[in-house]
């Protein structure tokens, strides 16, 4: 059976995409088909979603564009608002008929959330309602810095309080100059009742396919 997961974060800007690019590169060096799968992205720069152009270049299996990314609002603000703003109504159950379609296309499907696990996406639903509609496990990005550690709980509890099964995490550096950075991971080993697939360093440049070594897919 194909599998999946669905990638959350403690906040935006941790590290969502750079993991899911390194867990795509990851299932193809262990010679697994994969593709990945923004269902909305928020934010376009030079006609181009920039999360989305990455999934795809990390992906070994092609698909439709508008398979990978249901939903593509212009606007770097959140979902509910920017679709809003649009006139566009996000659907989870057409992100469900396009993520089954990836399904069919590859062993492995990387579904990419947008910012944290509660965002909304309309004034009912949220991030969480999508995940457990494609009923897949999460992998959580936390990004080491300051307030990790409470964002980082909060967001398991959220995930646990869903029914879904927290798979993994992934410890990302976004803060050089952050104190304490290994006491701040193993606080997390510790508390997160899921492996620490891997500890991403913190680069100026975007490397997913250099970091898929560093990430243990062994415990997927």
């Amino acid at each position: 059976m194909p599998v999946g997961y669905f990638v959350t974060g403690t906040d935006t800007g941790v590290g969502k995409t750079l993991t899911s690019c390194a867990l795509l590169h990851a299932f193809a060096m262990a010679g697994k088909s994969a593709i990945g799968m923004k269902p909305i992205a928020a934010g376009c720069e030079n006609g181009k979603w920039i999360d989305v152009e990455r999934l795809v270049e990390a992906s070994n299996v092609p698909a439709a564009r508008e398979l990978i990314n249901p939903y593509a609002l212009v606007q770097s603000i959140a979902p509910h608002i920017a679709a809003r703003q649009t006139g566009i109504v996000i659907n989870i159950a057409t992100v469900q008929r396009a993520f089954k379609a990836l399904q069919e296309m590859a062993e492995v499907v990387i579904v990419e959330g947008a910012g944290g696990f509660l965002v909304p996406l309309d004034d009912r639903y949220d991030s969480s309602d999508l995940a457990r509609t494609l009923g897949l496990p999460v992998v959580l990005v936390v990004g080491l810095r300051l307030g990790c550690l409470n964002h980082a709980l909060l967001t398991a509890r959220a995930i646990h309080v869903s029914g879904l099964s927290l798979a993994g995490w992934v410890a990302n550096q976004i803060d050089p100059h952050m104190e304490s950075q290994a006491e701040n991971i193993h606080t997390l080993q510790h508390r997160l009742n899921c492996p620490l697939l891997g500890v991403l360093p913190f680069s100026e440049k975007i490397a997913a396919r250099e970091y898929a070594s560093l990430l243990d897919i062994t415990h997927l």
